[in-house]
């Protein structure tokens, strides 16, 4: 994976003013595509598709606010200061237009920049998109939330039970548990979005009452087999967007960008032929 670059600038948000680090990788060339990575993702995750697509777009992965290596500032990190961290970040890169491709958070982040800058995005790409109002998510996340507690008990009870999981065939599922928890203890962004979003907080910030006015193209790509994100939110994507093309990847998880590239990126690039955007 190229190294990561940097760049610093001052965001201000909900009245606080500091300054910022967007940590960034850059490979290939044409037109400039901006990467956005999901809720526990980095900006690595677009490694494997970069690679399939470099020939054809210049890829400008970007750890997103409170993630990574980016800057990790002590305010709300929820989509309203990602919008305003990426526009800012935007501009110091000198890039007055983009096309954009979001994963799961990272495609709601990009679905709201594309309505609060639309002369700023030619064209976006989602894939298994969140920002949709679902009132089964605390339902769906209950299992998460005694990974939010701050006691070693947790860690040690996560580490009781690892050797009986191969026996008792949950080694997969455990592994997952087992990373959520690495990525809730170590990333207090991440902490913090999940509890707001528990607590059924922020429910204004989704967009499925905004996205009709999207007037640019839209690819929706959902997972047949998601479990993260249903694939109602996508279809409703897919609805709502003027003219949006949906694709369902059959047998796909969540994991798009790591496990898919080759897939996604055939669709991208037969969606940038037949809208006429290459």
């Amino acid at each position: 994976m190229p190294k990561p670059d940097f760049v610093s600038f001052i965001l201000t948000f909900e009245g606080i003013e500091v300054e910022c680090q967007a940590s960034y990788s850059e490979e290939g060339n044409g037109k400039p595509l901006l990467m956005l990575h999901g809720f526990f993702g980095e900006r690595k995750c677009w490694q494997p598709l970069s690679r399939e697509i470099k020939e054809n777009f210049r890829c400008i992965s970007l750890d997103l606010l409170g993630f990574g290596e980016s800057a990790k500032p002590e305010f709300s990190h929820f989509v309203a200061a990602q919008v305003t961290f990426i526009n800012q970040f935007l501009k110091k890169l000198e890039l007055k237009r983009c096309y954009i491709i979001g994963h799961s958070f990272g495609a709601w982040v990009a679905s709201k920049y594309a309505l609060n800058f639309p002369d700023c995005v030619n064209g976006l790409i989602l894939l298994g998109p969140a920002g949709i109002k679902d009132n089964r998510f605390e339902e769906r996340y209950f299992f998460l939330r005694p990974l939010l507690w701050e006691t070693p008990l947790i860690d040690w009870s996560l580490n009781l039970v690892t050797p009986l999981s191969e026996i008792f065939n949950y080694k997969k599922a455990l592994e997952t548990i087992k990373e959520y928890r690495y990525q809730l203890t170590n990333q207090p962004v991440a902490r913090s979005m999940l509890i707001t979003r528990l607590q059924g907080m922020r429910g204004a910030e989704t967009v499925e009452t905004e996205i009709h006015k999207l007037k640019i193209p839209v690819l929706v790509i959902a997972g047949e087999c998601d479990e993260t994100i249903p694939l109602w939110h996508s279809e409703t994507y897919a609805r709502e967007i003027p003219n949006a093309q949906l694709e369902i990847i059959p047998g796909a998880d969540h994991a798009l960008p790591t496990e898919y590239p080759q897939k996604i990126a055939a669709s991208i690039l037969k969606f940038f032929v037949s809208e006429s955007t290459v």
